[in-house]
């Protein structure tokens, strides 16, 4: 059964990509445009998107207001709340993904090192209507992972630089993708998604 999601603040595609490998036709919507989406993309803002005819929901609000990584955090707005109120009332499964630090309820946290990845990049996921199997990070098989930032890649003493753009790519489990580094800096591995797709399948079909 082919089952829509709708991926909001969706950026390049990190988080559609893993939908897609778990078998969801995946709309994305972002307020900048994205030439490198994986699939139809909406240009508009987020919080007023049309949330009619998708099974389920996917939403990444910005997180520098919660990162440790910001400046004057201050400047950022929190859309997590406005884009909470307006899932909720679908009545449809949904995630919402952030920083370790953001206010979204703690259902899962997920690691580059759970995949195997060379990336360590904790999120949170709030998983409305569903929870997934919880993993367990296993940071010793990869003690130096590389850094992957949107303020550069010097900024965790424990971790190294990524050689190159290629590298960084190979470590977030997306090799060969034409992204910029900006791009794959806002990005989530699609291995986090691939997993929690299955899930939210699951759930979609106990929900109706």
């Amino acid at each position: 059964m082919s089952l829509r999601l709708l991926d909001l603040f969706c950026g390049a595609g990190g988080a559609a990509r893993g939908y897609q490998t778990a078998g969801f036709e995946v709309v994305g919507v972002d307020v900048a445009p994205q030439p490198r989406f994986p699939g139809e993309f909406w240009q508009e803002d987020a919080l007023w998107a049309d949330l009619s005819g998708f099974d389920a929901f996917h939403a990444s609000p910005p997180c520098q207001r919660w990162s440790v990584a910001t400046n004057r955090p201050e400047r950022w707005p929190d859309l997590i709340e406005p884009i909470r109120r307006r899932l909720l009332t679908t009545g449809r499964p949904f995630i919402i993904e952030n920083v370790v630090g953001a206010p979204v309820r703690p259902d899962l946290l997920l690691c580059g090192s759970m995949f195997g990845l060379n990336v360590r990049r904790h999120r949170l996921f709030e998983c409305e209507r569903f929870m997934p199997l919880r993993l367990c990070c296993h940071h010793a098989i990869s003690p130096k992972p590389i850094t992957v930032t949107g303020t550069g890649y010097g900024n965790y003493p424990r971790h190294r630089k990524g050689e190159n753009l290629a590298e960084a790519l190979t470590a977030m489990g997306m090799a060969g993708l034409p992204l910029t580094r900006r791009e794959l800096t806002e990005s989530l591995p699609p291995a986090y998604t691939a997993y929690i797709g299955p899930w939210l399948r699951a759930a979609i079909g106990e929900n109706g």
